[in-house]
C-alpha cells in the first residue's frame, strides 16, 4: 500500500477524534470561535482570541436615519457600561457603550471620513472599535442573536 493511500485511510480517523476533542464542551478551543453578542442599548459584540469588536446594530442604524458623524473612542482602559464614543444623525445623537470591559486598542478611523458606512454595513465593516477584554464572563451577560431580535420586537 502506498504512503498516501495509507494516509487518505488514517487521516479521517485522526481528523475526527482530534475535532471531537477539540468541539468538546468546556474545552479551550470555544474560546478561539468568534461570538457575535448583542446589548440593549443597540450595540453588537463579537469576540474572537479575547478581543472584542464593537459596533451598533442595524436596528439601531435604522432608528437613527442618516448618520453624518461618529466620535471615536479613545486608546483607554474601560469598564462595562463606560460612555465610549458618539453616533450623531440627522436624526438624533446617541452615545456608544462600551458593552465590555478592557482596553480599547484600536478604532476605526474610516468612519471620521465616512460615517455613512454604519448606514450600508453597520454589522460589518463599519465596526467602531476593538477592545481587549479584560474578563471574558462579561460576555454571558449579553443578548444572543435571538434574544436580542426578541428584545427589539418587545420593545416597539
Amino acid at each position: 500500500m502506498s504512503l498516501s493511500a495509507l494516509s487518505s485511510r488514517l487521516f479521517p480517523t485522526m481528523r475526527s477524534q482530534a475535532m471531537a476533542r477539540f468541539a468538546a464542551p468546556g474545552s479551550s478551543f470555544a474560546r478561539f470561535y468568534a461570538t457575535k453578542k448583542f446589548t440593549k442599548e443597540h450595540e453588537w459584540v463579537e469576540v474572537e482570541n479575547g478581543i472584542a469588536t464593537i459596533g451598533i446594530t442595524n436596528h439601531a442604524q435604522e432608528a437613527l436615519g442618516e448618520i453624518v458623524y461618529v466620535e471615536a473612542a479613545e486608546l483607554k482602559d474601560v469598564e462595562q457600561g463606560d460612555t465610549i464614543g458618539s453616533v450623531e444623525s440627522v436624526k438624533a445623537a446617541s452615545d456608544i457603550y462600551a458593552p465590555v470591559s478592557g482596553k480599547v486598542i484600536e478604532v476605526n478611523t474610516i468612519l471620521g471620513d465616512e460615517p455613512g458606512l454604519l448606514n450600508t454595513n453597520p454589522e460589518d465593516s463599519a465596526w467602531l472599535c476593538k477592545i481587549e477584554l479584560s474578563s471574558e464572563d462579561e460576555i454571558q451577560d449579553l443578548f444572543s442573536e435571538a434574544a436580542y431580535k426578541k428584545f427589539c420586537e418587545e420593545s416597539h
